[in-house]
């Protein structure tokens, strides 16, 4: 899940092609339907992205009561509105009437708190939770962001590799080599330096264990010199969430696969091309391409058929998008790397979002 942040963005209108009183509202590559006539190309208003929960008097301003998703109605998600993806709310709230929105824009002011608008964070089954421990070792994932918000993260033509975004639960494991101590957290608890404690129900602990992942982390920490090794996997299956890749979560037919390695050398964390030195040692998230950065190929490469379970059984979740070379991203301020979801997948029917 990417960092919210509500912020002022330019404008660009767009015909809506099946409705005569509504328009589309380009932010970054994302389009918004707003109302005919409301916005015009060039100016500034406020993006407040999915996953975004609002407070019950922006919603009644704002006139979407009861039209929001979640228990409470509060929840901005993506909805087709007479055939045509809406992506977040683009709006002018009351209680910034007189901000500047083009200096805020400039500044890259946020917007959130002040609106009160917060973070949706998804509920945690009891497979995925646990006790945990303070983990100042653990290595943790970072959020990415969607290249449709920040188009600009990669160059035209720059080498890119893009892996297949799979719809499971990330699973952190960490091997500190001075100790031989092996942490393993979720994306949630990795976020707050908590491990859970080994527990055979949990699933983290046993897709670590049904795929000897701590064993192949000490391997490779003994390979590069390190003193730690994180490595990152998607833990998935019927049980797990609503896209199981023929995979079940629930038995010793547990999935998993690799997306991502750090590691500690030299007092410095560098991060590493899981395929490059995990292969044929544990499973891996499919590569879909490798080659110049094309936006319009990314998208498309985004939508169609999951390639995990080789039978193409469901819809694809999406993409992740990384350099051919690891570099810093100035759009980021941190990992040039980024994520582009299939539309299918963001308007599906009895989707789990679970962390």
């Amino acid at each position: 899940m990417s960092t919210l942040r509500v912020t002022a963005e330019l404008l660009t209108i767009h015909e809506h092609p099946n409705a005569d009183a509504l328009e589309l509202a380009q932010v970054g590559l994302y389009r918004a339907v707003v109302a005919k006539g409301a916005y015009r190309t060039g100016e500034r208003a406020v993006y407040i992205p999915e996953q975004s929960v609002l407070p019950a008097e922006l919603i009644e301003e704002l006139g979407l009561t009861g039209r929001l998703a979640g228990s409470k109605s509060d929840r901005v998600t993506a909805v087709r509105l007479r055939g045509e993806l809406s992506q977040g709310i683009v709006c002018r709230p009351k209680a910034l009437t007189d901000v500047d929105l083009t200096k805020a824009a400039e500044d890259g002011t946020d917007f959130a708190e002040a609106l009160g608008i917060v973070k949706w964070v998804p509920p945690i089954p009891p497979t995925m939770n646990g006790d945990v421990e303070s983990a100042a070792d653990l290595l943790p994932w970072v959020d990415i962001e969607n290249i449709q918000r920040y188009p600009d993260i990669f160059v035209p033509g720059e080498p890119v590799v893009l892996t297949e975004k799979l719809h499971g639960s990330a699973c952190l494991l960490t091997y500190v080599a001075d100790e031989g101590r092996v942490y393993v957290s979720s994306k949630g608890f990795g976020a707050k330096s908590l491990a859970l404690k080994e527990d055979p129900r949990n699933l983290y602990w046993r897709a670590v264990h049904g795929h000897a992942v701590a064993e192949a982390a000490a391997r490779l920490a003994e390979r590069l010199g390190a003193r730690r090794v994180g490595i990152f996997g998607e833990v998935y299956g019927a049980g797990v969430q609503d896209l199981s890749y023929g995979a079940d979560g629930r038995r010793e037919t547990i999935g998993y696969a690799v997306f991502d390695v750090s590691a500690e050398v030299d007092g410095g964390i560098r991060w590493l091309d899981a395929a490059a030195l995990l292969d044929g040692e544990l499973p891996l998230v499919p590569r879909l391409y490798e080659g110049p950065y094309d936006i319009e190929r990314v998208l498309e490469v985004a939508s169609g058929r999951e390639t995990v379970s080789g039978r193409e059984l469901h819809l694809r979740e999406g993409l992740v998008i990384r350099p051919a070379t690891e570099r810093y991203s100035p759009v980021t301020g941190g990992r040039a790397i980024a994520k582009a979801v299939s539309p299918a997948y963001l308007t599906r029917k009895g989707g789990t979002e679970y962390e």
